[in-house]
């Protein structure tokens, strides 16, 4: 069994060069993978869904 890891909103801003706003929008578009809620008021991405979209950019 392989286990992903969680990316917090900075980190991803930090992998994909995306500002907040941006990776939002590309999300509302379909053109990004969704987040994940993980606790009552925090979200995160998976990493392997982020390297895929890095790979297909």
């Amino acid at each position: 069994m392989v286990s992903d890891k969680f990316l917090r909103l900075r980190q991803v801003i930090e992998i994909t060069g995306l500002k907040r706003a941006q990776i939002y929008r590309y999300m509302r578009a379909g053109e990004f993978p969704r987040q994940i809620k993980i606790g009552h008021a925090s979200v995160a991405w998976l990493a392997s869904e982020i390297d895929e979209w890095i790979i297909r950019k």
